[in-house]
C-alpha cells in the first residue's frame, strides 16, 4: 500500500510536469515570459493586478514595463503549476526519506529531484531578473526537462514497467546506442532551445535553402557566445543576422543528424527478434520523430504559428520520454 502511495504521487508529478514543460513552451513562445517584471509574484502580488488603482500603481514602479494583463496571467499560472510540481516532488522526497529502511524504497533519485527543483526556481528567478538572458532560458527548459525525465524514471523503475521479458545478447548491445540517442536527443533540444532563446526560429523562412542560399554567411563565434553581461533586456533577440541564421543551420543540421541516428536505431529495434515492449517503443520512437520533423518544417514554411510551436515543444518533451523509457528497458533494475 506504502509503495502504490509513493508511485501513484510520482505519477501525478510527472503528469503534472508535462503539463508545465508544455506552458513554459507556451509562455516563451507567447512572448510573455517577462509578463510580470518581479519573482515570485506579479508586480509586488501573488496574483496579476486587476485594479485600476493597482495598474497605476505598478506602472509607475515598473514604467519600464507597463502592465499587460493577457501576458501577465499567462506568466502566473505557469507559476502557479510549477509550484504545485515544486510541492509534490517535495512531498516525494519527504516521503522517500521516512520510509528510506523499507525495502526498494527510493531514496537518492528523490532527493535529486528536489534538488534540482530548488535550481529550477533559481533559473526561473533569473529568467525573469535578467531579462530574458538566452544561457538562462536555456538552462531553464532543459532544467523542466530534465525534472521530467528524472519522474519517468523513478516511475519506471518504481513500477517495474516492462521488464519481464529477458534481454537477449542482441538486446543488450543496444544499450551503448540507446545511452547515446538519450544524450544526442538531449544537446538537440538545447539546441533547439538556443535557437527559441535568441529569435533565431524564423531566421530561415525557406526550406530547405535558407534565405534563398544553401549555405549562407554564417557567424559561429557571435551565435554561441554564452554570456553577454547582465543589464540588457534579450526580448525579441539581440543577435545580427548571420549569427541567428548561423543557430537556425545548426539546429536544422542538428535534426537531420537525429533523423539518421534515431533513425538506424529504430531500425534495429523493430527487428522480429526483439521483445515486443522493444519494437513498441521503437515504433513510438519512429512515430514522434516523423511528428516532429513535420512539425519543424511547419515551424518554418507558416512562419513559426504559436499552436505548432508549442506542439513542437511538446513533441520533443515525449520523444525524451520515449528515450527515456528504452534506456530503461535495456537497463533493467535487478532485484535483490
Amino acid at each position: 500500500m506504502r509503495s502504490t502511495t509513493f508511485l501513484r504521487l510520482a505519477w501525478v508529478a510527472l503528469a503534472l510536469a508535462f503539463v508545465v514543460v508544455v506552458l513554459g513552451a507556451y509562455v516563451r513562445l507567447s512572448d510573455a515570459g517577462l509578463g510580470c517584471p518581479d519573482w515570485p509574484g506579479c508586480y509586488g502580488h501573488l496574483d496579476v493586478p486587476d485594479k485600476v488603482e493597482q495598474i497605476a500603481a505598478a506602472n509607475v514602479v515598473y514604467p519600464h514595463r507597463p502592465v499587460e494583463p493577457d501576458k501577465a496571467w499567462k506568466e502566473m499560472i505557469h507559476r502557479y503549476f510549477a509550484g504545485t510540481l515544486g510541492l509534490l516532488i517535495l512531498a516525494l522526497a519527504v516521503l522517500a526519506w521516512r520510509r528510506r529502511r523499507e525495502p526498494g524504497q527510493p531514496v537518492a533519485l528523490p532527493l535529486v529531484l528536489l534538488g534540482v527543483v530548488v535550481f529550477q526556481a533559481l533559473l526561473g528567478m533569473w529568467t525573469v531578473t535578467w531579462q530574458l538572458k538566452p544561457v538562462v532560458v536555456m538552462a531553464h527548459l532543459l532544467g523542466g526537462l530534465t525534472t521530467l525525465s528524472l519522474l519517468a524514471w523513478l516511475v519506471l523503475r518504481q513500477g517495474r514497467y516492462g521488464t519481464g521479458d529477458p534481454l537477449t545478447v542482441g538486446d543488450r548491445a543496444l544499450r551503448v546506442f540507446a545511452v547515446l540517442g538519450l544524450l544526442l536527443l538531449v544537446g538537440q533540444i538545447a539546441l533547439g532551445g538556443w535557437t527559441s532563446a535568441n529569435y533565431a526560429a524564423l531566421a530561415c523562412p525557406d526550406f530547405p535553402t535558407c534565405q534563398a542560399h544553401w549555405w549562407p554567411p554564417l557567424d559561429f563565434r557571435e551565435a554561441f557566445t554564452l554570456w553577454r553581461g547582465l543589464g540588457i533586456s534579450y526580448e525579441g533577440g539581440v543577435l545580427g543576422n548571420d549569427a541567428r541564421v548561423t543557430i537556425h543551420i545548426m539546429h536544422r543540421l542538428g535534426a537531420l543528424a537525429m533523423l539518421l541516428y534515431l533513425g538506424w536505431l529504430v531500425w534495429r529495434l523493430l527487428a522480429p527478434s526483439r521483445s515486443r515492449n522493444l519494437r513498441m517503443v521503437g515504433l513510438a520512437i519512429a512515430v514522434l520523430l516523423c511528428v516532429q520533423l513535420g512539425l519543424g518544417l511547419a515551424n518554418v514554411l507558416m512562419q513559426l504559428p504559436l499552436p505548432v510551436a508549442v506542439a513542437h515543444n511538446g513533441g520533443a518533451a515525449l520523444l525524451l520520454l520515449a528515450l527515456v523509457t528504452l534506456n530503461h528497458l535495456l537497463w533493467p533494475k535487478t532485484t535483490s
